[in-house]
């Protein structure tokens, strides 16, 4: 069967591997329609990426049917049903599995990164990490993990109706905290570098927007606040400006949570952290929950998600797709491949 392959940096192959056989006891076979590539692929496309295999079959937002079930699998998944799935894996054992936050599992194995992923014809899953996904189509399904991703960020936040959160960065994982903020009737500030993101970001619900490359950042969130700066600062991009603008700006004893992984490492004036008397935060994957509540949004058909897909293609496109997102990184929200005949 087909698959994309992420070989070296630069270097991206379709191969033919051996399609799986008939699922056993507890697993299910899922035919893709559509997967995702995110962040962590382009990444990996351009050797950036240190956790991730080499080679590697990337994907992991996947919108998918199943095929075929095993015996000792819950009458709830059926073939011909639309499902995504909960790409990570927890070992049962580690601290994080023991405190029951199995997203942060110590030896986690991300689809599409630790493991060989979903882009590809077939693929085996056990049923545990196999999700329905109710009225949405399988390419809508291809966005729910990356807006899990920023729901958790928000529960990890504890936000709440009183709290001014700023959200920096309005990529796919950035939009989904802006939704979960918005929910829970946050007063959501977005913060980008580029137009286009944070007008879909209001879109989205946002109250304010700011460039952060053409703006005072500072004096906006002041003026915005009233002097005291945003109480929730989520940081979404994973850069060294932005890590120290989340410390910088939040308000005191303010909650600031990290989800984009510093490709550099990060200086600081801890003595904010002191005085602000700071939550520091990560915020890593997602929960069962986050995925069942981002299925609940996508369901209701206010998210206009076909302005969240920058590109659908085929398999056969996908190294020049590769190439050209990696001469335009910020003008991409989800490239989408599409597997169906």
């Amino acid at each position: 069967m087909l698959a994309i392959q992420i070989a070296h940096q630069q270097q991206l192959n379709i191969i033919d591997i051996p399609a799986p056989q008939q699922p056993v006891g507890g697993e299910v076979l899922l035919r893709m329609n559509y997967v995702g590539f995110c962040g962590s692929d382009i990444n990996t496309f351009m050797g950036r990426n240190t956790m991730a295999l080499n080679p590697v079959i990337p994907g992991h937002e996947i919108g998918a049917v199943i095929e075929a079930v095993g015996p000792d699998v819950p009458e709830g998944l059926r073939p011909g049903m639309v499902v995504t799935c909960n790409p990570y894996t927890n070992c049962g054992k580690c601290a994080s599995c023991r405190n029951g936050r199995v997203n942060a599992c110590q030896h986690n194995e991300t689809l599409g990164v630790q493991r060989n992923g979903a882009m590809k014809e077939l693929i085996i899953m056990p049923w545990e990490k196999v999700i329905p996904a109710g009225l949405l189509t399988p390419r809508t399904c291809a966005l729910v993990e990356p807006m899990s991703v920023g729901f958790h960020a928000v529960s990890r936040a504890q936000v709440t109706d009183i709290d001014v959160v700023l959200v920096i960065g309005c990529g796919m994982v950035g939009m989904g905290a802006v939704v979960r903020s918005v929910q829970r009737g946050a007063t959501v500030v977005a913060a980008d570098i580029d137009d286009e993101k944070l007008a879909l970001a209001k879109k989205m619900g946002a109250n304010y927007v700011i460039n952060t490359r053409t703006e005072d950042v500072h004096s906006r969130l002041l003026e915005m606040t009233s002097g005291f700066g945003p109480d929730v600062v989520i940081e979404a991009v994973g850069s060294t400006q932005t890590y120290q603008m989340a410390v910088d700006e939040v308000a005191f004893t303010g909650r600031v949570i990290c989800i984009g992984y510093a490709k550099a490492e990060v200086s600081f004036q801890t003595k904010y952290f002191v005085q602000k008397e700071l939550d520091i935060r990560g915020s890593r994957n997602a929960q069962p929950s986050d995925f069942r509540a981002v299925i609940h949004y996508l369901e209701k058909g206010t998210c206009p998600v076909d302005e969240l897909i920058t590109k659908v293609i085929k398999p056969q496109d996908a190294l020049q797709t590769m190439q050209w997102w990696s001469q335009n990184p910020g003008k991409v929200f989800r490239i989408l491949v599409d597997f169906t005949q």
